[in-house]
C-alpha cells in the first residue's frame, strides 16, 4: 500500500515546481526582451516592463493582506539592493543584444561559483579546498564560453557574467533583510527603482512601441514579476540546496526558445563551458548540504 505524502515532501515538491515554473517564465521573459532589444533603448524597455510587472505584484500584495504588505523597514539596504538589481538588469538586457539566448543563459550559471568565491570576504564564511577546486573548475568553464582563441574570442559573454555579479550582491542583501522585509514589499521597491531609472534615461532615446510590441512588453513584465515571486516562494517552501540545482534546467528552456524563435543553437565552446560550470555549481551545492548536516 502506498504511503501518503508527508508535509515535508509536499513542500519540497512545491518548491521544485516553483523553481522550474519560475525558470520557464523568466527565460520566456528573456526571449521577449531579446526580441525587443534591437528596436528599443534598454532604459525604455526596463521602464515599460516594470510598469506591467506591477500587475502580478498587485495580486501578490492583495493575497498578502493589502497595500501595507508593501511597507519596507530598511531603506538603505533596500536602496542598495535596488541599485544592484537595476545595474545587473541593464547589463543583462544590453547583453541580449549581442548574444544568443542560450549563450547568455549559460553565463548566469556562474552564480553559485561567484557566491562561493566571495563568501569569505562578504559573509565571513570559511571555504575549504574542495569548494575552491570547484570554483577553479567553474572558472575554466567560463574561459571556454569566452572562446580563448584568436578567431573566436567572444568577450560579449562577459556582459551576463558581470550581470550575475550584480545579482549575487543583490541576493546577499536579500538574505540579510529577509527576516524583516516582506517578499512582495522588496519586489515592489526594486521594481519601482527600475521604472524610475528607465524613465530617467528616456531623454537619451525613445521609440513609441507598436501595438504588437506593447503586448510583448506587457507579457515580459507579467512574466518577470511572476517569475521572481515564484523564486521567492521556492526558497520559502524548500531548502536552497534542494531547489537551486533545478535552475540549471533553464538551459533547456533557453535552447528550445532560442532555436524556435531566433534559430540559434549553442556551439561546442558554450556547451562544454556550460557543462563544467554546472558540474562545479552542483558540487558546491553538495558541499553546502554536507556542511550544514
Amino acid at each position: 500500500m502506498r504511503r501518503p505524502a508527508t508535509t515535508g515532501s509536499i513542500s519540497t515538491t512545491g518548491g521544485i515546481a516553483c523553481i522550474m515554473m519560475g525558470g520557464f517564465f523568466l527565460t520566456t521573459n528573456d526571449a521577449a526582451l531579446k526580441w525587443l532589444t534591437g528596436s528599443y533603448p534598454v532604459g525604455e524597455i526596463m521602464a515599460l516592463r516594470g510598469i506591467f510587472a506591477f500587475l502580478p505584484i498587485a495580486v501578490f500584495a492583495w493575497r498578502a493582506g493589502g497595500w501595507h504588505s508593501l511597507k519596507v523597514n530598511h531603506w538603505h539596504a533596500q536602496s542598495a539592493r535596488a541599485l544592484f538589481f537595476v545595474a545587473s538588469s541593464f547589463i543583462w538586457v544590453f547583453g541580449l543584444i549581442y548574444l544568443p539566448l542560450a549563450d547568455a543563459m549559460a553565463a548566469t550559471f556562474t552564480g553559485p561559483i561567484l557566491i562561493t568565491a566571495l563568501a569569505p570576504f562578504l559573509l565571513g564564511e570559511h571555504v575549504g579546498w574542495r569548494r575552491w577546486t570547484a570554483v577553479v573548475i567553474g572558472f575554466s568553464g567560463v574561459l571556454l564560453m569566452i572562446k580563448p582563441t584568436t578567431s573566436g574570442l567572444h568577450l560579449a559573454i562577459l556582459l551576463p557574467i558581470v550581470s550575475v555579479m550584480g545579482g549575487v550582491a543583490r541576493d546577499i542583501i536579500t538574505r540579510r533583510i529577509s527576516s524583516s522585509e516582506s517578499s512582495v514589499g522588496t519586489l515592489a521597491f526594486t521594481t519601482t527603482a527600475a521604472i524610475v531609472f528607465g524613465f530617467v534615461t528616456l531623454p537619451f532615446g525613445w521609440v513609441t512601441p507598436s501595438a504588437h510590441d506593447w503586448l510583448i512588453l506587457a507579457l515580459s513584465g507579467v512574466l518577470m514579476g511572476t517569475a521572481h515571486f515564484l523564486y521567492i516562494e521556492a526558497l520559502r517552501l524548500a531548502e536552497a540546496v534542494i531547489v537551486m540545482p533545478f535552475k540549471y534546467f533553464n538551459m533547456v528552456w533557453a535552447v528550445a526558445l532560442g532555436f524556435m524563435i531566433f534559430g540559434d543553437l549553442p556551439d561546442a565552446w558554450i556547451l562544454s563551458g556550460t557543462l563544467l560550470v554546472i558540474i562545479s555549481g552542483l558540487y558546491i551545492m553538495h558541499r553546502e548540504s554536507v556542511r550544514r548536516r
